[in-house]
């Protein structure tokens, strides 16, 4: 699929819940942050804002959650926290996407609580195995270098 980087079609993308499949974010490398879920809610089209809430079950079990809007400007999206995190902000992009538009692939830059990274999320419903063979063969049309790709640590998904 051709790179989604106008406003239009990262709005018919993005919206619905994805389990993140695969990163080498360490935040959700740590073992604390289980089974992480993005939720996109089209919030306005122009310009393109997206209501999100990142989910994620702790180690003991409690799930948390973490919400913010996402604005896109011309080189990506600017993630803002709500409520306590409302000074918290990062950059992220989409960098490639499966024709049928069910996996993603989105590189974070560095923020003042997070390194750089990559997570590739994959809609409700594929397993695992048929998701690692999908990125594996399409990993340079999901925008991965080769040493992104072999970077990636693959996670249990959410059911």
């Amino acid at each position: 699929m051709p790179l989604p980087t106008d406003a239009a079609a990262l709005a018919a993308l993005l919206p619905g819940t994805w389990s993140v499949g695969a990163t080498n974010s360490p935040m959700w490398l740590g073992g604390d942050r289980l089974r992480p879920r993005f939720s996109y809610e089209l919030k306005s089209a122009d310009p393109l804002v997206f209501g999100n809430i990142v989910s994620f079950t702790r180690g003991d079990g409690v799930e948390k959650t973490i919400v913010g809007r996402d604005r896109f400007r011309a080189d990506g999206f600017v993630w803002r926290g709500s409520r306590l995190l409302s000074f918290v902000t990062s950059r992220w992009s989409v960098i490639g996407s499966t024709n049928d538009s069910n996996i993603v692939a989105i590189r974070f830059t560095k923020s003042k609580l997070s390194p750089a990274g990559i997570d590739v999320i994959v809609r409700d419903g594929m397993d695992s195995h048929a998701f690692r063979t999908a990125v594996a063969g399409l990993s340079e049309s999901l925008g991965l270098t080769q040493g992104e790709f072999a970077s990636l640590t693959w996670l249990e998904l959410a059911d």
